[in-house]
């Protein structure tokens, strides 16, 4: 018990000394480094957000006639994005997190050029895989990027503000959609890139990978700059150097088979599976039909803007409560809010059957929708409660968590992994759930994934530690601790809320 006390004692200690350092940095130049590697999220969320504008374009325009051409056309991004997890985990290991970055915007350009000036399928499905390539590189490069910047205090609501820049990107082309052609949709593509690439030249490389380099005067630069003139860099300087320096020169695949990587790395792996096992493809796929049924003056396009809006809108609180309430209170609330809002359209859709026995068979969803109009203010309950859960927490978390908890060294090719198996799950789920709907009805469908949900609520309970309020350098020595599975749960930031 006396250790116990003592190893409590120095964690306070610790904690007064940071957060006395912490009220004295300046994070002016950490919030300009942060907004333009944003930049990068921001045109992720604009490819990922593309092809609802532009489909009906290109169909107008014949040149995609078929179905199966317009579905591939919106899923080839997911498959190109798989490749992009590893191809930027090369980029952050040898070229560093700061050009990874700048490097998203090489094959989002070209892809977008592509789209702009060739209109035929072939030609168009191969740029939608090099744009999606670079959403898979920004997906890593850039929480990585954020992460080892900031500070262990703004590090949450930094981070959060990955997946905040997402929903403003979807939110940016699904208004200029409204206007704009398939074509000026894929030139505005291709400024934001330029953008990314000018501003970014002028941001820092992360203290982090100067350390591995051996560019100890860089490294003291940097964070001189990130933190300001009053703050004492020297300590964080020696804690990233201890950190670093206890592991080993070279890195080998086979420190996956130990357990301060395979643990976090199942954790990330996860975090992944429930975030798109839990049904938000699905959910944003309706969300257009269900807004534009129950309130048929609005049209497609405007309920699109709102529908994203009230995704930003939720982000943003996040980003302002990840600091405060912690990841993993966020990620069980929202979990649970998923899993009954999940429940009730799962409702909707068999009390719509019902009062449609003529079309139960057909799935068609618009018919069972429209011919029961009095339960609309259930699918828009149920919609609003599952965006803004889903938002407030499984949006920005599992990428967060993904960039915080694995070892430095191992941060590349780890992250590498999770974000490559995130696309696959995003495609599988994507690509079949027409199937899935098919064969286990709408509601069956909504009820598989409000079940996940209450397994991802259950898994974060018990399984994921909590990372609030604590340095990289904490995290990765906590995973490395023999008691790692005695207190795993609780032990990293788990009495930090009452300090």
């Amino acid at each position: 018990m006396s250790s116990i006390s003592i190893a409590e004692e120095d964690e306070a200690l610790l904690t007064i000394n940071r957060n006395r350092q912490e009220s004295q940095a300046n994070h002016t130049n950490l919030y300009i480094a942060t907004f333009f590697s944003l930049l990068a999220p921001i045109l992720m969320g604009y490819t990922l957000g593309y092809s609802s504008p532009a489909l009906p374009d290109l169909v107008d325009e014949n040149i995609l006639t078929t179905d199966s051409q317009q579905s591939w056309f919106g899923s080839m991004i997911a498959i190109g994005a798989i490749s992009g997890g590893p191809i930027a985990g090369i980029c952050v290991a040898y070229f560093g997190r700061k050009y990874s970055v700048m490097l998203c915007a090489l094959p989002l350009g070209v892809g977008y050029a592509i789209i702009a000036s060739v209109s035929n399928v072939a030609a168009l499905y191969v740029g939608r895989i090099l744009t999606g390539i670079g959403t898979g590189m920004v997906s890593l490069s850039t929480p990585v990027y954020i992460a080892e910047l900031s500070s262990p205090d703004r590090r949450g609501a930094l981070g959060a503000s990955f997946q905040l820049s997402i929903t403003i990107g979807i939110l940016l082309v699904n208004i200029f959609g409204i206007s704009l052609s398939y074509v000026w949709l894929a030139n505005v593509g291709c400024a934001l890139c330029a953008f990314l690439v000018v501003f970014m030249l002028f941001m820092p490389e992360t203290p982090h990978h100067c350390i591995i380099r051996h560019e100890r005067e860089r490294a003291l630069s940097i964070l001189s700059w990130l933190r300001g003139v009053n703050f004492n860099v020297v300590q964080e300087l020696r804690d990233i150097e201890d950190n670093i320096n206890s592991q080993s020169e070279d890195f080998h695949y086979r420190e996956y088979l130990q357990p301060n990587l395979y643990i976090p790395l199942a954790i990330s792996l996860f975090l992944m599976l429930f975030q798109q096992f839990s049904g938000i493809n699905a959910v944003i796929f309706y969300a257009v039909s269900i807004f534009h049924s129950a309130v048929p003056s609005i049209e497609e396009h405007e309920a699109a803007i709102i529908v994203t809006g009230v995704q930003v809108v939720a982000t943003f609180v996040s980003v302002l409560l990840m600091d405060r309430a912690g990841r993993r209170i966020l990620l069980i609330i929202a979990g649970v809010g998923m899993c009954i809002s999940s429940t009730s359209f799962g409702v909707y859709y068999q009390l719509s059957e019902k009062n449609n026995t003529n079309n139960a068979s057909t799935g068609d969803f618009m018919v069972t929708a429209s011919s029961s109009s009095n339960l609309a203010w259930l699918a828009m309950t149920s919609m609003v409660v599952y965006i803004t859960s889903f938002s407030l927490g499984w949006g920005a978390i599992p990428w967060l968590i993904m960039s915080e908890i694995f070892p430095t060294r191992a941060r590349s090719s780890a992250s590498a992994i999770a974000t490559a198996v995130n696309w696959i799950f995003a495609f599988i789920v994507t690509k079949e759930f027409y199937a899935m709907s098919s064969a286990m009805t709408d509601a069956g469908a909504f009820w598989f994934f409000g079940g996940i949900c209450f397994l991802g609520v259950v898994f974060v309970a018990v399984c994921v530690p909590e990372t609030k309020g604590k340095s990289l350098e904490e995290i990765s020595d906590y995973f490395s601790r023999d008691q790692r599975v005695l207190d795993f749960p609780v032990a990293v930031g788990g009495d930090n809320e009452s300090k």
